[in-house]
């Protein structure tokens, strides 16, 4: 099995995937291989692009909250949040006026303000046009997070400044029954206290008898980081951040070198 990361890692810096990473997936999905994809996206933030590449059979979503059936969308397994850990994060979220995405039931929310926002002016630290067609805005995601609070999957708490997240991920990673980790800078992302990549990967690899040893993961980040430590080889991309490359077993190319396809070329395909 290979396991792989989106943004950062899979995707270019512009969102797209080569057409060598395609035919990489594609050949070693041909040998045999099963083909994941593990990101903290939604299932309705998968891009067209990613899943009409034949081959990828299953969608690891919203950081492990979810595993998807790639071609259908049907959920085969689902890890939520304490709805106690919920009412926390709201209380956080007031507290530090932080903007906040919430993932239900494979897509996520943002406030009205939040989008317009980003709609209008752009966004300095994540990709706008992503937020744009990816989010759905609703008038109080607050209060829609409340209404749904036992069918949370995952929430993302965004800071405007690096200054703010450091003065708020103590208070974050305090909640009770939760697990904390972050996809890119400005953010922390918030699941249940099994959910990660990790232990959805753990359930799939189970389900189709296939050993870790036999598992490679790829991935740019530290929700990345305990997927990697899973693998029998855990690769990171040359891009990566936070720590991750520690945890890898080789670092390939960058998400805008084909480090995937050149990692799967390297040990699955064997040329």
């Amino acid at each position: 099995m290979v396991a792989l990361d989106l943004d950062g890692t899979t995707f270019d810096s512009t969102g797209g995937i080569s057409v060598r990473t395609v035919g990489t997936l594609e050949d070693a999905a041909a040998a045999g291989v099963h083909i994941v994809v593990s990101t903290g996206r939604s299932y309705a933030s998968l891009p067209k692009h990613i899943k009409d590449v034949s081959g990828i059979e299953y969608a690891i979503t919203s950081n492990g909250a979810h595993v998807n059936r790639m071609n259908s969308g049907e959920q085969i397994y689902s890890d939520f949040l304490d709805p106690q850990a919920v009412e926390r994060v709201a209380e956080l979220k007031a507290e530090t006026g932080a903007d906040m995405e919430v993932f239900i039931n494979g897509k996520a929310y943002v406030d009205e303000s939040y989008y317009n926002d980003v709609k209008e002016n752009g966004c300095p630290y994540r990709n706008a046009e992503y937020v744009i067609w990816s989010r759905k805005p609703v008038p109080d995601v607050t209060a829609l997070m409340m209404e749904h609070r036992h069918e949370v999957e995952n929430v993302n708490l965004i800071f405007q400044t690096l200054e703010l997240l450091v003065e708020s991920k103590p208070k974050v990673c305090a909640i009770e029954n939760a697990n904390v980790t972050s996809s890119f800078i400005n953010n922390l992302e918030i699941g249940g206290p099994n959910t990660s990549k990790k232990t959805a990967l753990l359930w799939l690899t189970d389900r189709l008898g296939i050993s870790t040893d036999e598992l490679m993961c790829c991935g740019d980040a530290p929700n990345d980081m305990a997927m990697l430590e899973l693998a029998g080889i855990g690769v990171a991309v040359a891009n990566a951040w936070g720590g991750l490359k520690d945890h890898a077993d080789y670092i390939t190319a960058s998400n805008d070198d084909d480090g995937v396809a050149l990692a799967i070329e390297k040990f699955v395909l064997k040329r």
